[in-house]
Parts: C-alpha cells; sequence; structure tokens
C-alpha cells in the first residue's frame, strides 16, 4: 500500500495538533511554540504560515515560515516536501534556522534557487540547564529594564545585532520592527541588564517562553568591560530569574568558533544537548 504525503498550510483548527508536534522537543521548539501560543496559527497574527507535513493524513512534521523559515521536527521526506514549498513560493525569509540535520538539509535542497546566502553558521551548540549556578555567583547589579529605560538599552541592543548578525537592525524600515521587538521585551520584563553610570555594561534577554522552557538571547557585553566576568556573573542573574520566574529551563544557542562563550556558558551550568543552524540572507 502506497502512503500518502501532502504538505498544507494549517488553519486555526489545527492548533491541537500543531501544539502536539511542538511538545516533542519543548526546547529545541521553543522559539516557534512561543509564537504560536500566542497567536495560534492565523498567519496575520502569527506573522507567517505554519506549513503541515501529512503522513496518511496525520500530521507529522511542520515549517514555520514567516520572518525565519523554521523546520519543526522534520524528517528527510518533510524537508523535502517544505523545501518544493519554499522554491514554489519564493523567499521571503530573513534566514534559516533550526535543528542542525533538517536546516543543513533544506539549505542542500533551496540554495540552489536561492543561495548565496550571507553567512551559514553551520553548527550552533544548543545548551540547557535547570538550575542555578554552583560556581558562579549572579551579579547582583544585573535587573530588569524598565520601560522608560528604553533609550537606554536600545543601543546596546543595536551594538549586539550588528556585531552578531554582521548588518545593522536600524536598516531597510529603520529599525521600526526591531525597537518594537525591544520594546517588547522591556515591557514584558524580559530585557536584563547591569548599568553603570548610565551605560550598559552587559545586557541579555529572554526572547522565546514557554511553559516548559525559554531561550536566553542578545548576550553581549561593551567592549571596554570585555574579559572582567561580566558574561558570567551577568548570565548566572538572568539564568536565576529565568528560573524563579519563566520556565523550568533555560535555553540557548552559540556559534560553535565563540569558544569563549562557549567556555563561559559551561561555567554558568549550561551543558550540550543538541545543536542548532543557521542560514543568514
Amino acid at each position: 500500500m502506497l502512503t500518502q504525503t501532502t504538505t498544507r498550510v494549517l488553519e486555526p483548527s489545527d492548533l491541537d495538533a500543531a501544539l502536539e508536534i511542538l511538545g516533542r522537543d519543548p526546547v529545541a521548539n521553543a522559539f516557534v511554540t512561543s509564537r504560536v501560543q500566542v497567536a495560534g496559527l492565523d498567519p496575520w497574527r502569527l506573522g507567517g504560515e505554519m506549513w503541515g507535513f501529512y503522513v496518511d493524513g496525520e500530521l507529522r512534521s511542520l515549517c514555520y515560515a514567516g520572518a525565519n523559515l523554521v523546520p519543526v521536527c522534520a524528517g528527510p521526506d518533510a524537508v523535502r516536501a517544505f523545501a518544493d514549498r519554499a522554491r514554489r513560493t519564493g523567499r521571503r525569509c530573513s534566514s534559516i534556522v533550526g535543528p542542525l540535520a533538517a536546516t543543513r538539509l533544506l539549505w542542500q535542497l533551496l540554495e540552489p534557487s536561492w543561495g548565496p546566502a550571507r553567512d551559514v553558521r553551520s553548527h550552533q551548540p544548543l545548551m540547557i540547564t535547570e538550575q542555578r549556578s554552583r560556581e558562579v555567583a549572579p551579579d547582583p547589579l544585573v535587573r530588569r529594564i524598565r520601560k522608560e529605560e528604553l533609550d537606554l538599552i536600545m543601543p546596546a541592543c543595536v551594538a549586539m545585532f550588528t556585531e552578531e548578525v554582521g548588518i545593522s537592525p536600524m536598516a531597510g524600515d529603520g529599525g521600526l520592527l526591531y525597537q518594537a521587538r525591544v520594546a517588547e521585551l522591556v515591557a514584558t520584563g524580559r530585557s536584563f541588564a547591569r548599568v553603570e553610570d548610565g551605560k550598559v555594561v552587559f545586557k541579555a534577554e529572554i526572547g522565546a517562553v514557554t511553559p516548559r522552557a525559554c531561550q536566553v538571547q542578545g548576550v553581549w557585553v561593551d567592549p571596554e568591560f570585555r574579559g572582567r566576568g561580566h558574561s558570567e556573573t551577568g548570565m548566572a542573574a538572568v539564568v536565576a530569574y529565568a528560573l524563579r520566574d519563566v520556565a523550568p529551563v533555560v535555553s540557548l544557542y552559540v556559534n560553535d568558533f565563540n569558544t569563549a562563550a562557549r567556555a563561559s556558558y559551561r561555567r554558568v551550568g549550561f551543558r550540550e544537548v543538541g545543536a542548532f543552524m543557521s542560514v543568514l540572507f
């Protein structure tokens, strides 16, 4: 008997089935899960489409197609189906990001029509911790950024993004979308920093949040203050906040070539549990 496979854009009525797929790997799927739990599957609210891959009528895999293209619990057959759909629709995303094996195959299939990429981060260790650091004391000066301090934190966020991604987030729309995202993180109490004499020394955000896991992003230390341990004590503080107030598992992913950051995260208590890959356009 032949197996029948199909792909289609999911609808709001598919929410429970989509959440079941997302729940299979709460850490790796934290970003997409956080968006779906807030916005459902309505493309306008979600900021993109959710594609579903079906085998004999059963939903098996997902792919979020918005500003990022993100395969979710996708084996080779699902990835091929998503790549076919992505080729037909054309590139609308600024990056492809997700678990290493699925993202690598997806890029291999899309590169002939979508390439070249501006940058490929081919191996980004995925790290987690479920407990406060036993080795590094939290920095007592790291705190939540207040709403009235948006102008204080924004230059540090722009500097981090530009350093990490290679382009300024203020390009294109003048930074309106990026500023709105930073403002959202500040308003929800998920932006943290150490501030000295009106200057941001260390900062980080809790970007994706679900009941089962959260994801730290945007870790940055002002170049003037690097080499003094601020990344470790600052991260220890953010982890303490996250475990107390947000979720039982704290995750992040980091470029494999950033050996200093990986060592720092390990000292704070993170361990590697998998790997991501990112393709930047």
